[in-house]
């Protein structure tokens, strides 16, 4: 609903909560018989109705929290007056997702290699089994990169060195070195690495040889111990980079956008998020799952809430029993370390207008769309399945979006509400503002700004169009901010599980 007397938007008839476009002072009728009591920033909630302690508070039509005090119509409606209560767990009736109408697949500009796997980037990649690793893999990078080897290449976007914290001081059978391996594997076969060096110390708990390393791509795997050392390893990743860059010369043809591995992500939200990028971004998965293509939602806490809407879209029981399962560990995980997953809107987040767990998962799963939920992986498994994919995750941004990556994304797209400046190598990674405030103070992070929608110069479903064709683009080897920009060597971030020794 909107008025003349302010930008005031009521996502469905029956909420209590409206959202404000703009800021709001008190005293302004913001509906019939209503007058904000307090001021209201942009993207926060005004009561459009009275609500009792313990009354539910709805917005999309879900329950987003519960009244802490009693809300009177025109009041702020935020974390000083609305609470989470953990949802409980019912039976959910599948099969309610929509099934897209196939429509032939157009074509983008891949890059398809040796053994058919086709990629949207051509990096040479530096994988580390360990910590210990680390800084001689970035002197490699360093140093090809200073030395113009790849300059007679122009196919090759670049080196990049994957470093992490890990690899050593764990258990050696345990679920923590499992995650690790399976991380690092995934990387190591994404398409968008067209040849490896694989470098460890020597001694470490993960050892390359355990790694599952491709067939079909050119890897080295070398240790700083045989090497004799820190320069001698360095001298020898260098031989090695320059005896695979030959092969790494390829032309970009034209390929079905059926081979692209869409990952949703949305990071720094806020209260425009649920209204503008993220169910335009839904939008856009939807076209390219009708296309015969997949869309990978992940972070498995800021889908908590609204499981159950995902959920009742599986297209099989065994789905929707697997995400469920997800949420009750997560439950369990948060538990044993006395948090729980209300904990999770950042303090950014409630600036910007989100004030429960509840209301947060209920915009981040619009970027879902509609389709069926095909299948749920955990983190870092191989995405197979074509159409909507859900992936088990934390929803610390650069964690997310490694485990998706690994699992085969091959162009992700962030949406950002208070200003992520994420960027993800070997895969690109368009950044959605989801208003326009944010757009026009970070242009140079943001590819693309979601919140005409709210400014009401586009529809949901033009700015879904335009994310599609500015995802084909990518995939077609068209820079993004964050490429620009130089971002990526710094974001693989695995998932870190169980005990340091």
């Amino acid at each position: 609903m909107t008025t003349d007397t302010s930008r005031l938007l009521r996502l469905r008839p029956d909420d209590t909560v409206a959202v404000t476009l703009d800021p709001l002072p008190a005293g302004v009728a913001v509906a019939a018989g209503v007058e904000t009591g307090q001021p209201v920033p942009a993207g926060h909630k005004v009561a459009l109705a009275g609500v009792a302690i313990g009354a539910p508070v709805t917005k999309y039509g879900q329950v987003i929290g519960y009244a802490t005090t009693p809300i009177e119509p025109g009041d702020h409606v935020h974390v000083h007056n609305l609470a989470f209560a953990d949802t409980a767990d019912a039976a959910v009736a599948t099969g309610a997702g929509v099934e897209p109408e196939h429509v032939r697949p157009e074509l983008f500009q891949g890059i398809v290699r040796a053994d058919g796997r086709v990629a949207t980037r051509n990096y040479v990649g530096i994988i580390t089994s360990v910590n210990c690793s680390a800084t001689v893999a970035k002197l490699i990078a360093e140093q090809v990169r200073s030395s113009g080897l790849l300059a007679a290449h122009p196919s090759i976007d670049g080196i990049v060195a994957i470093t992490h914290g890990s690899g050593c001081g764990l258990a050696s059978d345990g679920e923590g070195l499992e995650l690790l391996k399976r991380t690092l594997s995934g990387y190591a076969a994404h398409p968008n690495f067209g040849a490896l060096v694989v470098l460890g110390l020597g001694c470490e708990v993960n050892q390359i040889a355990e790694l599952e390393l491709p067939e079909h791509t050119p890897v080295v795997g070398m240790t700083i111990q045989e090497a004799g050392g820190t320069a001698a390893a360095v001298r020898a990743g260098m031989r090695a980079v320059a005896g695979v860059v030959d092969r790494l010369d390829v032309e970009r043809v034209p390929v079905p956008v059926s081979e692209l591995v869409l990952g949703l992500k949305c990071g720094g939200s806020d209260g425009f998020s649920g209204i503008t990028a993220n169910p335009a971004l839904g939008i856009a998965a939807d076209l390219l799952v009708a296309r015969g293509g997949t869309a990978v939602l992940c972070e498995t806490p800021e889908i908590y809430g609204a499981e159950h809407l995902l959920a009742a879209r599986a297209d099989d029981p065994a789905v929707a029993d697997a995400l469920l399962e997800r949420i009750a560990w997560w439950r369990d995980y948060t538990a044993k370390h006395g948090g729980t997953l209300d904990n999770n809107p950042s303090p950014g987040n409630k600036d910007g207008g989100i004030s429960t767990i509840l209301e947060k998962s209920l915009g981040a799963v619009a970027k879902a769309g509609t389709t069926p939920l095909r299948a749920v992986r955990r983190f870092a498994e191989p995405v197979a399945a074509k159409g909507l994919v859900f992936m088990d995750t934390p929803g610390y941004d650069p964690v997310s979006v490694t485990g998706m990556v690994a699992g085969g994304a091959n162009v992700v797209c962030f949406t950002t509400g208070r200003g992520s400046v994420y960027g993800c190598k070997p895969v690109p990674s368009l950044k959605l503002a989801t208003n326009s405030s944010v757009y026009r103070r970070m242009t140079e992070d943001m590819d693309l700004n979601c919140g005409v929608v709210a400014d009401g110069e586009a529809s949901l479903e033009e700015m879904g169009r335009r994310i599609y064709e500015l995802v084909v683009a990518t995939a077609s080897g068209r820079r993004t901010a964050s490429e620009e920009l130089g971002f990526g060597d710094e974001e693989f971030a695995p998932w870190q599980l169980g005990a340091v020794m």
